[in-house]
């Protein structure tokens, strides 16, 4: 996957911010305009609002002002365009007593899925994943970074067209991380994904990333966007190239002015 193709914007922030009940106003107005078959990363230090936008783009939090639009569509309509969304938390978040199949099969009971219809996304989810395997497993048998897989099936099982990704891999050791860097690139081609994607990390932004927005504190707002202008697919290879430091030596400038305000 080298280059992309765009056409309808697949996410639309236009001015939104959000100002809590307290008082606290965690986002100014944002204006970000997201392709589909982008790979957009939002970077920043905490607290910069990066999880307060992704989880107003996904409808888990309203906006104060202004408006968030999904395939030119309010977020609350977006089954009326005919697309999916899903959202990958933090933490896998599993159903401890359940076993992996029943755990990727949730959003689908949710949905009153036929079971026939769903015992098949289940398997082909877990299999795009590399856990067809332990179907029947229960999530105490799994590592931390299979555990991170079953919640990445989970959020595959629907077959979303826009995937939001908040600091999925950030608790794993850095080999795992890498690891599960290279197969969500690997599924975002094979499945021509939308994500937006959520992390702490200048090299995980720039190894699987379009596109970089850059955030910054008190209150949040994006301070720059910066294009990752290397061909896909990337192996680790790539995170030893002159180019991979060009991008991430840009980033770290960036972060390093959006980290001003909090000292």
């Amino acid at each position: 996957m080298s280059s992309l193709s765009y056409s309808t914007p697949a996410v639309e922030v236009l001015s939104a911010n959000k100002t809590y009940a307290n008082g606290y106003q965690a986002l100014l107005p944002v204006n970000l305009s997201i392709q589909e078959g982008e790979f957009v990363t939002l970077l920043g230090p905490s607290g910069c609002g990066k999880s307060t936008l992704l989880k107003m783009v996904a409808g888990l939090l309203e906006p104060s002002d202004g408006r968030i639009l999904l395939w030119r569509k309010p977020v609350a309509d977006l089954q009326a365009s005919g697309k999916t969304m899903s959202f990958v938390f933090q933490s896998p978040t599993l159903m401890p007593w359940a076993d992996v199949a029943t755990n990727v099969r949730l959003p689908l009971d949710l949905m009153a899925t036929p079971p026939s219809v769903a015992k098949d996304r289940v398997m082909e989810a877990l299999e795009l994943v590399g856990l067809e395997q332990f179907a029947t497993a229960l999530p105490r048998a799994l590592s931390g970074g299979m555990q991170m897989r079953v919640s990445i099936a989970r959020g595959l099982v629907t077959q979303p067209d826009l995937l939001l990704m908040d600091e999925p891999f950030g608790a794993l050791d850095e080999i795992t991380r890498h690891r599960l860097d290279a197969d969500l690139l690997s599924l975002w081609a094979k499945k021509k994904l939308t994500v937006i994607f959520v992390t702490h990390s200048i090299h995980e932004a720039v190894f699987l990333s379009n596109r970089v927005v850059m955030m910054a504190a008190r209150p949040g707002h994006i301070i720059q966007e910066h294009t990752i202008d290397e061909p896909y697919p990337r192996t680790q290879e790539f995170m030893v190239r002159t180019e991979f430091m060009r991008h991430a030596q840009v980033l770290q400038k960036s972060l390093e002015h959006a980290s001003e305000t909090l000292s």
